[in-house]
């Protein structure tokens, strides 16, 4: 597969086919769930209030996260559900979901602070897109998380 065969879209939920949105919870309960062996409720009625991104491999969601404006979530801007399918973890395709969520917020949404409950394993992922710790750790799920901010 080549790097740069992924297709990228950003939708709003209403806009959200029956079809895309299974492929979407599958993708998220895979790996939420699943792959990190934590039985939580995943659909929290908040995709209701948050703007889609996801990198389409073959017409399937493979790197996905959901936007939230200031107040929808946090007070600040948030992202949320940040995951890319595990077979294609090694393509670099979660910096390149991440460069896309952010510059929808920047230019699109026109929001400057944005604000992340970040699993603790992955604080250096997110510090290589300009996030900086803002809390001791704590738990969430029984997953140790930190919150993280960047201002944009």
């Amino acid at each position: 597969m080549e790097k740069g065969s992924l297709h990228w879209e950003i939708f709003r939920f209403e806009d959200i086919d029956s079809g895309l949105l299974y492929e979407i919870l599958a993708l998220r309960s895979r790996v939420f769930v699943v792959e990190q062996h934590c039985p939580y409720l995943d659909p929290n009625h908040k995709d209701q209030k948050a703007w889609h991104l996801c990198g389409f491999y073959d017409g399937r969601p493979v790197a996905y996260c959901r936007i939230f404006r200031a107040g929808n979530y946090f007070q600040q801007a948030s992202l949320g559900r940040v995951v890319v399918d595990p077979a294609f973890r090694k393509f670099g395709f979660g910096k390149r979901l991440m460069r896309h969520a952010l510059e929808f917020l920047d230019h699109t949404l026109r929001e400057k602070e944005v604000v992340i409950s970040a699993q603790l394993y992955l604080k250096s992922f997110y510090q290589q897109s300009g996030f900086r710790p803002v809390s001791d750790p704590y738990p969430e799920d029984d997953i140790p998380h930190i919150r993280i901010k960047r201002e944009i």
